[in-house]
């Protein structure tokens, strides 16, 4: 990305360097060949940051880097924004009344979790090896047919032939819930019926699947109780995404900017 072709981003009279905006849009998606739109998208973030930057410092804050992981901790300029954005917004915790009004307003959002009890037959390949997979692929959708023509003979088909440890099981994977298997796997066993066997083979980081559901647990609704400090915390957040939004308007209505499209939300 040629930066030079991009306009010089100046907020408040300062102007950023075009290293930082090209660091930043690598957290940008942007369609193939249209590098412009995550330079903008870039340069919209970055005059955030810059602004709540010299904010944090006309009000001459301070601010120690919080530890936000094991080892991991925060820049100055990190700790700058958290401290200017924690001392702007101010959220309390909603009131029972409100937590009960979002748990009436659809009680069937809360929800157990869905739990499937699930085999398969897995023919393992590298999908970053073309021959590999195609071969694999073969293999599958012949394995595929023998599951459909006799169902019931699935443990043992599994046993002779699938690349997976389970295979000393019948291929039983036990009970999965949201979560517990790669994302390729678990989309297929949200749109499966129990006692299905996929007619096709599902591709996934390890290889080919043949996928039987052998039961399935369907999620119960939830006491409000058991959810009320998840609603809780839910609310407060969202609240407080939205002070904070309301706060950077403010900032941008009060700045000067050029090189960046910032548009009160």
């Amino acid at each position: 990305m040629n930066a030079s072709l991009f306009p010089d981003l100046v907020v408040n009279g300062e102007t950023v360097p075009h290293a930082l905006i090209a660091a930043e849009t690598q957290h940008h998606d942007a369609p193939k060949g249209k590098p412009g739109i995550a330079w903008r998208k870039a340069a919209n973030a970055v005059a955030v940051r810059t602004l709540l930057l010299q904010e944090a410092k006309r009000q001459g804050l301070q601010a120690e880097p919080a530890e936000v992981g094991p080892g991991r901790f925060e820049t100055k300029e990190e700790a700058l924004i958290r401290g200017l954005l924690d001392q702007a917004v101010d959220v309390g915790a909603p009131d029972d009344a409100d937590i009960r009004a979002e748990f009436d307003r659809n009680p069937e959002r809360f929800r157990s979790p869905v739990l499937w009890e699930v085999s398969h037959v897995l023919c393992a390949c590298d999908p970053r090896d073309k021959a590999a997979t195609e071969k694999a692929l073969k293999r599958a959708e012949l394995i595929a047919k023998m599951a459909f023509k006799e169902p019931k003979g699935f443990a043992s088909l599994a046993k002779r032939e699938s690349d997976c440890g389970s295979k000393s099981s019948g291929g039983a994977l036990g009970q999965l819930g949201p979560g517990d298997t790669v994302p390729e796997f678990e989309a297929v066993l949200r749109e499966m019926s129990e006692g299905e066997i996929t007619e096709n083979p599902v591709l996934s980081r390890h290889g080919y699947h043949i996928i039987r559901l052998d039961a399935l647990a369907e999620g119960q609704p939830l006491p409000f109780e058991s959810v009320r400090q998840k609603i809780s915390d839910a609310m407060e957040k969202a609240t407080w995404a939205r002070q904070a939004r309301e706060f950077v308007d403010q900032l941008v209505q009060a700045s000067e900017i050029k090189g960046a499209d910032l548009k009160p939300v």
